[in-house]
């Protein structure tokens, strides 16, 4: 059986209007020969009525009184939602469709709510519905434990929900629709004259996608790399084939990809960062904050440690609470909020001198401060204050010539 996972992300699914060419793709498969299995988030974004922030705004999210399981219990509404609305308008075209829960579809996980990981995948039910329907509509983002209770998998939860089900159905093709042409080389919103990369490895979109790019969740990528199932970022709202992400070139496997330095620049906005210093125990200082951090269910990134503090970042929708907690443990944190993270990621950047300054030289040209800084292999990242975002992306993406073929 010749069979796709496509999945449609929130503005893909928002309206009746973008449902529609969404289903355009769908027929398309199908007139391909293709039996297709749809994963579909909450419909639209936030203010929306069934979106996943909106339905947390019920809960006064993040100051909510609710247990993280039942937090999870309204998260995974959004989805159901739009997982039978979707194949309601599907049996409209004309298209025989199942709606069914991540539950139904067998997506086992762990008990770890809010951000819980798949254990196994058990497709006998999404088979079964397949012998009666040419399509399966899977709400995406969810599961349940082995007693039963409703779980969530954590922010891009859709991609990872495709890219399990594209693994444990052994699917041709995993296509992952968006309301851009593709994998980007920088965010068209900042940068006009970024463009679709046509193809790209998984390891470099798993290095663009945890910096910030948000196009496809890491997880998916790293799920679908171990079952060697190719994906396809595509545009909701044209035909283009859009990016490969593939092991090599596709019909040339065993070639590498042509050389390119740089691959992309990806960024993260809306941080905040904080700096904790201590003159009397430098290490019982970092033990505390890293420690508390974690207990309170805070995620840290761009972490800095010296012989006399820590440095790092955070959400900055978690500021109030982060800093109360340090507050507590008494200490004085030096707050610096409306910062961005930048980051040029290339499998290229290995082993060759001087991107380093050449970020820096030119950050500098634009007037850009760097706050902090750090590199690895193939990403070297700066946090620069937010109001020059748009500025440091431009300058990087254009000094890198990404607009170029």
């Amino acid at each position: 059986m010749k069979l796709l996972v496509q999945k449609f992300g929130g503005t893909s699914v928002r309206d009746q209007e973008s449902r529609s060419r969404a289903i355009s793709h769908i027929k398309n498969a199908l007139n391909e020969g293709y039996k297709v299995v749809v994963t579909v988030s909450a419909m639209g974004r936030k203010g929306e009525p069934y979106a996943t922030d909106t339905l947390l705004d019920l809960i006064q999210f993040p100051e909510s009184n609710v247990s993280d399981r039942e937090q999870d219990l309204i998260m995974s509404c959004g989805e159901t939602i739009s997982s039978v609305v979707f194949s309601n308008e599907l049996a409209l075209e004309g298209v025989s469709a199942a709606a069914i829960t991540g539950a139904q579809a067998g997506f086992l996980t762990t008990d770890d709510f809010t951000r819980a990981k798949i254990l196994r995948m058990d497709p006998t039910r999404i088979l079964a519905e397949l012998e009666k329907n040419d399509v399966v509509v899977v709400a995406g983002f969810q599961g349940k434990t082995e007693s039963g209770d409703t779980t969530t998998i954590g922010r891009g939860g859709s991609d990872t929900s495709a890219a399990a089900l594209g693994a444990a159905l052994n699917a041709d093709y995993i296509d992952i629709f968006t309301d851009v042409e593709g994998i980007m080389t920088a965010d068209p919103r900042l940068v006009e004259s970024a463009r679709a990369l046509h193809v790209v490895t998984y390891n470099e979109i798993c290095n663009l996608a945890y910096q910030g790019a948000k196009v496809i969740h890491p997880r998916a990528v790293e799920i679908a790399m171990h079952a060697k199932v190719p994906i396809r970022v595509r545009s909701t709202y044209s035909d283009s084939t859009g990016t490969l992400v593939a092991a090599s070139k596709e019909g040339e496997a065993g070639n590498d990809l042509p050389d390119r330095l740089v691959t992309g620049i990806a960024h993260m906005s809306g941080l905040t960062q904080i700096k904790v210093q201590s003159k009397e125990d430098p290490s019982k200082l970092q033990s505390e904050v890293f420690k508390s951090m974690a207990e309170a269910n805070i995620s840290v990134d761009f972490i800095n440690i010296s012989p006399s503090g820590v440095t790092y970042t955070i959400d900055g929708m978690f500021t109030e609470r982060a800093v109360g907690i340090l507050n507590d443990l008494g200490y004085e944190p030096e707050i610096k909020e409306g910062c961005a993270k930048v980051s040029t990621v290339g499998a290229g950047i290995t082993g060759v001198p001087g991107v380093t300054a050449q970020i820096v030289q030119t950050l500098i040209e634009r007037g850009v401060q760097i706050l902090q800084s750090a590199d690895s292999h193939t990403t070297i990242w700066v946090l620069i204050k937010e109001e020059d975002l748009i500025d440091a992306v431009n300058a990087l993406h254009d000094i890198f010539q990404l607009n170029i073929e």
